[in-house]
């Protein structure tokens, strides 16, 4: 199946230029491989606004089908990236954070301290994944299987999460 994406890497860090992106080149890597005919990065910082604006971007004026974030689930104070994901959202979709805390409590109990969420804005599935590349790459693996049907099923009409009116 062909698909468009984005990443939206959530990182202080990174958005100031202290540090690399890591993950969203992996998970670039991985979305092509997976059939992505096309994929776009974005760097923010965890700022909870600026977060949802680049998911409400992706999702209503680029219309991307899939979103993954990187970054900021955790339990830090700064960690917002669920709450301005759920800002987003239309509707919930929690199998694909369920079943990537349930995978990754297999190799580590801090998988327990992940608050990640998914969900659809308009006809974009988001996915909240952790910050780091290696956890990227299993929570991609992990949800890997089941991607295609998700994306094939939301294809139709959807919803103008900006405007929450049909488009």
């Amino acid at each position: 199946m062909s698909f468009t994406a984005a990443i939206i890497t959530v990182s202080d860090k990174v958005a100031g230029g202290k540090r690399e992106d890591e993950s969203g080149p992996a998970l670039e890597r991985l979305l092509l491989e997976a059939g992505a005919k096309s994929v776009v990065r974005a760097v923010v910082p965890d700022e909870r606004e600026q977060i949802a604006a680049a998911l409400r971007g992706h999702c209503t004026q680029r219309r991307v089908d899939l979103v993954i974030t990187t970054g900021g689930t955790g339990m830090a104070p700064r960690d917002v990236t669920p709450e301005a994901t759920r800002d987003v959202i239309d509707r919930d979709a929690p199998g694909f954070a369920e079943a990537v805390r349930a995978e990754s409590l297999r190799v580590t109990a801090r998988a327990m301290l992940s608050r990640a969420v998914s969900g659809i804005c308009a006809s974009t599935l988001i996915i909240n994944f952790p910050g780091s590349p290696m956890a990227c790459e299993e929570s991609f693996a992990i949800v890997r299987p089941a991607l295609g049907h998700a994306l094939e099923l939301l294809g139709g009409a959807g919803v103008d999460c900006a405007r929450k009116q049909p488009y």
